[in-house]
């Protein structure tokens, strides 16, 4: 690439980054409100109530809401590191500043020698798309972790795997980078670290591993793919509820267990698919750790109980590190993760009022967003499955220098 068109991509890239960045700046903030519920709610009450408790030496036992790994309480106490602002201030200043930690590194994977720069692009458009949401979760975070994991990985599996166990005891699914590990060093220093920090935890904070219980017993999201069934069917009587349930909203009556069993079942189903990919493997570039970990958090998304928003922010970190390498393949479902992440912020908090009454407008936003995350895992991995299970075929020797050869030979 000439210099003066990177350097002139580069400006526009940081250009449209900060703006963009102010923008979501200022609705966290409160200077301009967003449509809809207030995202930021989270933050203000749920994170700081579990911040009250933490700093006590000890999880929040009888807290349903409290459903993540016990490394999560790093991320919810970092606040702290900011003393001098309140708590809602400082988290948001500490999300900004994990968007910008993924922008650098996407940044320096980008500008070497055979990587592209459309990766960064992905991460500067795909962030608004979700509006401030983004941060008002920790999951900003997490996903700088996972980005960081993934663009070590291919040079330093001990790094891929430090990242990678941590950042699974953070929020679980960064577990999923070491698909398409080669290396037992990132394996071993995968369970080294989750191994350590689970101790950690168990030893110096009751309740640890408490967020198990209550992981288990959630429902139906009326946001996830199985609560298509209940929107649809509340047109034709329906006598279920939605409700404020372990922190998120969900469907609750007649036939919701057997709908979120099925969720669980078509999870367990796309992990057996991607056992076999990796039995089946053969080709390993270097961009195949990174497709497979954004074929695999698709499939965990997809398929889950819950599809909260926040979690399109992981689909947006992984899609940027698929396409900072140029012979990554997976640029359309990159692109139908960006059009879904934009049906996405419309659905919530835009006009999340549909989505619970179940009206025309909310139904059709949950097909459309649902619909272009089953195409894009779809595809995702049928292109994962035909670039990596086969050989690459030999090279065909050229007409000419085969009857070269003949001629040359003595008779």
């Amino acid at each position: 690439m000439e210099t003066t068109g990177t350097w002139r991509s580069l400006a526009w890239l940081l250009g449209i980054w900060a703006l963009t960045r102010v923008i979501l700046l200022l609705f966290v903030f409160k200077v301009y409100v967003f449509p809809g519920p207030d995202v930021t709610s989270d933050v203000s009450e749920i994170y700081q109530g579990w911040y009250e408790v933490l700093r006590t030496g000890t999880f929040p036992l009888d807290d349903v809401t409290w459903q993540y790994p016990p490394a999560a309480a790093l991320a919810i106490l970092s606040p702290a590191l900011v003393f001098w602002l309140d708590y809602p201030s400082a988290f948001f200043v500490l999300a900004f500043t994990a968007d910008l930690v993924v922008l650098l590194l996407l940044l320096y994977a980008g500008l070497r020698p055979g990587r592209s720069l459309r990766g960064v692009w992905v991460w500067v458009a795909g962030v608004p798309l979700l509006g401030p949401t983004v941060y008002a979760r920790y999951d900003v975070m997490v996903t700088a972790v996972a980005v960081a994991a993934l663009l070590a990985g291919t040079r330093h599996p001990r790094v891929l795997g430090a990242l990678a166990g941590f950042g699974a005891m953070l929020k679980v699914w960064p577990a999923l980078l070491l698909l398409a590990a080669r290396r037992r060093a990132a394996w071993g220093w995968a369970v080294l670290t989750a191994g350590v920090l689970s101790a950690v935890f168990a030893l110096a904070m009751p309740g640890a591993f408490a967020f198990l219980g209550f992981q288990r017993d959630r429902g139906t999201e009326v946001e996830s793919l199985g609560a298509l069934v209940f929107h649809v069917a509340r047109q034709y009587g329906w006598d279920g509820q939605v409700l404020l349930n372990y922190g998120s909203v969900e469907f609750l009556g007649p036939y919701v267990d057997v709908v979120s069993t099925g969720a669980l079942a078509l999870t367990g189903l796309s992990f057996g698919w991607l056992l076999l990919w990796r039995l089946r493997a053969r080709r390993f570039d270097p961009h195949t750790l990174a497709d497979a970990a954004f074929v695999a958090v698709l499939m965990f998304t997809t398929t889950s109980r819950v599809i909260s928003p926040q979690y399109l922010v992981w689909l947006v970190g992984l899609a940027a590190v698929c396409l900072c390498f140029s012979d990554s393949r997976m640029r359309l479902p990159v692109a139908l993760v960006l059009a879904a992440a934009f049906v996405t912020v419309l659905e919530f908090p835009i006009w999340f009022a549909h989505v619970v009454a179940s009206d025309a407008l909310g139904v059709t936003l949950l097909f459309l967003r649902n619909g272009l995350l089953v195409l894009a895992t779809v595809l995702a991995a049928r292109t994962l499955w035909r670039s990596t299970t086969q050989r690459p075929a030999p090279a065909c020797v050229p007409a000419q220098a085969t009857r070269a050869k003949e001629t040359s030979l003595p008779s």
